[in-house]
């Protein structure tokens, strides 16, 4: 088992080249939406069978080549194949930015600000809230989509994931942990949540919008990373499992599907449903994570018994997404199908093997990263502040996004697979789009059939228990809620100054049911 083996990524991403509409968005009669790189996928160009009818100037009417049969077309991001006889026959733009510039001219916004619904401050927000515009992305159970606040137009992601598979998967207890853990935090370098509240069917989370892509898609169009560009997302890593150290925060699942891009190139950290918090001196002891990234006393303490683990295991897991940035592959040939015993022994039998060409400091900093002891790994801020291979770091830009990174993602494409757009418009049995229009039918049906004739009591006895201990999030009142508590209130004075309680978005109590434990038991990830 040789440390060169090139081990394919966790998590396969098929990338077909498909057809689309002239819009460069898929499915028939979409618009592009303005502000939203398109990804300049060609057309098929099969013609119209009728025989008297004209096809519509840049509309093709053909189905994506891998749903009909057809041979694939050319490779995303190429102009759109013309005539070449057609005079008119201009290269498309990957992004339309005369469109842009003439919706953010001052008289537009003006225009647009006067048609924004107003929503009711105490009202709590609502999936009626948001306009969905395209997805573009998808985890186990849970999938992300583009959205835009109707009522400020501000652009964010959001994830939504099934209540039903949640409870079929045993999953509840870690959504509502996620949820818990991005509700109190928030960091420069981490893709912070903003809205999360619930409906019948899904329970969402409204987050920040990265458009760069992350660094597993990045990784898969071979780009190639340069030693300065990967000392930076070590840099800003170690500041965001810094912060996260502050808050008893172990991530456990650092790789690069969870690091995403935003539109300068800076990283930020995503994705904490293996989260754990840990108080003073506890550890934790299960086995969570993805192998090829995990720690080795991760395995040593689930098949030893040791004393368990804590937060030296992130600082691992980044040392292990650099090397791969770096070289294409990981240092040690892992794969989700090895026994959790053959992996105790392959970290004191395998060594890692480093580049030549690489500068010494870069290799000082991986062999302190990639150390297999914990107590002599670096896995603290100060570690990386002292390391001589890091002296010329100036960590207060930083953390001010003032440091230019090295690779700057494209900003005229949209870092994503294109089949997300497909699987949620054509292949997806309970699209979101259709969202309003299935629950309406279902409450109607619902209410002509007695409740005590239910096909599985226990599956809504779940559903019940979710929707009451489901805690709705709104950071934008949360925060104009803290300005009111810091700002000075004047009182006359023979009356005490009156305090100011933080307003929350939802008044429920706290959960009387640990996770939904009791009724939908998960596994622990303690």
């Amino acid at each position: 088992m040789g440390p060169r083996a090139t081990c394919a990524p966790h998590q396969a991403w098929s990338k077909p080249a498909v057809g689309n509409s002239a819009s460069g968005h898929f499915g028939r009669g979409r618009r592009a939406q303005p502000g939203i790189p398109e990804l300049g996928c060609p057309t098929s160009g099969r013609k119209r069978a009728r025989p008297r009818a004209r096809a519509r100037p840049g509309r093709s009417s053909a189905r994506p080549a891998f749903l009909c049969g057809l041979p694939l077309g050319p490779v995303l991001g190429q102009p759109r194949a013309r005539d070449a006889g057609d005079a008119r026959a201009q290269p498309r733009p990957l992004f339309p930015w005369s469109k842009w510039k003439k919706r953010m001219s001052v008289s537009s916004i003006s225009a647009a600000a006067a048609r924004r619904p107003v929503f009711d401050d105490k009202e709590d927000v609502n999936f009626d809230h948001f306009q969905i515009l395209r997805a573009i992305g998808k985890g186990s159970f849970g999938k992300v989509c583009i959205v835009q606040k109707r009522d400020t137009e501000k652009m964010y992601a959001m994830k939504y994931v099934s209540k039903q598979q949640c409870i079929e998967r045993g999953e509840v207890r870690n959504v509502f942990r996620e949820l818990e853990i991005l509700q109190e935090i928030e960091h420069v370098f981490l893709v912070n949540l903003w809205y999360s509240f619930q409906d019948e069917e899904d329970m969402f989370m409204v987050v920040d919008l990265l458009l760069g892509g992350d660094l597993r898609y990045h990784l898969q169009q071979n780009v190639q990373f340069s030693e300065d560009t990967v000392r930076l997302y070590i840099c800003e890593m170690a500041l965001a499992l810094d912060y996260l150290r502050s808050q008893h925060i172990i991530h456990r699942d650092v790789k690069p599907d969870n690091i995403l891009l935003d539109e300068q190139g800076h990283a930020h950290l995503t994705d904490f449903n293996i989260a754990t918090i840990i108080k003073d001196g506890e550890r934790a002891t299960a086995l969570a994570g993805t192998k090829p990234y995990m720690a080795p006393e991760i395995f040593h303490s689930f098949v030893n018994g040791g004393t368990g683990y804590s937060f030296e295991v992130d600082w691992w897991s980044v040392g292990v997404m650099a090397y791969e940035l770096l070289r294409g592959w990981r240092p040690y040939d892992i794969h989700s199908s090895n026994a959790v015993e053959s992996l105790v022994q392959l970290f004191s039998t395998v060594s890692v093997q480093y580049v030549p060409t690489w500068s010494k400091e870069m290799v000082a900093l991986l062999r302190k990263l990639l150390t297999v002891n914990p107590e002599h790994r670096f896995s603290s801020l100060q570690d990386m502040q002292t390391a001589p291979s890091l002296a010329h770091v100036l960590w207060d830009e930083l953390s001010e996004k003032k440091v230019a990174p090295g690779f700057v993602p494209n900003k005229g494409r949209l870092h994503c697979d294109p089949t997300f757009e497909l699987e949620e418009m054509i292949l997806e049995s309970r699209p979101l789009h259709k969202k309003k229009k299935r629950l309406a039918k279902n409450k109607s049906r619902d209410s002509s059939r007695d409740s005590s004739q239910s096909e599985n009591d226990y599956l809504q006895d779940c559903l019940d228990a979710i929707q009451q201990d489901f805690v709705i999030f709104n950071r934008e009142k949360l925060r104009r809620s803290q300005e009111l508590m810091t700002e000075p209130l004047t009182a006359p004075e023979t009356e005490p100054a009156a305090v100011v309680e933080p307003v929350m978005d939802s008044e429920a109590e706290p959960s009387s049911l640990p996770m939904c434990g009791s009724i939908c038991p998960s596994a622990g990830n303690s």
